[in-house]
């Protein structure tokens, strides 16, 4: 399982004009705590942005999925409701949660939370769907030379 924070990185940037300005641009990266998403986010952009920078602002993102495309070069927040019945009542019930997904366009995002949400049971409903200023998503990635220093049998978490 993710878990998302939002990072803030703010720093100069040349413009095309030959100005230098000062901009604040938002990163989405996948750590266990606000520390090490400081950490990635710092060893991340370093790779990135010449100079200085400073991580404005760390906050815990709630998506509960998030849904990659390599053509797609925007980023949509999408809010997507759950259907249930309640078996007693007979009441429709809708449980929202906040999906992030990568693509060209309006109708290409909508398209991808479909291909995304083929696979399950549930009955759903995409809400709403709003472009983001995020400039990229980092998820956590497990090099093949890595190996964990134990493993959990049972653990019953």
């Amino acid at each position: 399982m993710y878990i998302w924070f939002e990072c803030k990185v703010r720093y100069e940037k040349t413009l095309e004009n030959g100005l230098v300005k000062k901009i604040t641009e938002p990163y989405v990266v996948d750590a266990m705590s606000f520390t090490e998403a400081e950490s990635r986010i710092i060893e991340i952009i370093s790779h990135y942005v010449s100079g200085e920078f400073t991580i404005s602002d760390i906050k815990r993102a709630n998506y509960s999925e998030v849904f990659f495309n390599e053509d797609g070069d925007r980023w949509y927040k999408a809010k997507v409701q759950f259907i249930t019945i309640d078996e007693k009542s007979g009441a429709e019930k809708r449980s929202s949660t906040n999906m992030l997904v990568q693509a060209s366009d309006l109708r290409d995002a909508l398209d991808k939370i479909d291909a995304g949400m083929k696979g399950t049971m549930s009955d759903y409903v995409v809400a709403a769907i709003n472009e983001t200023v995020i400039m990229d998503v980092y998820p956590y990635e497990v090099k093949a030379d890595d190996k964990p220093e134990y493993e959990t049998k049972g653990a019953g978490l």
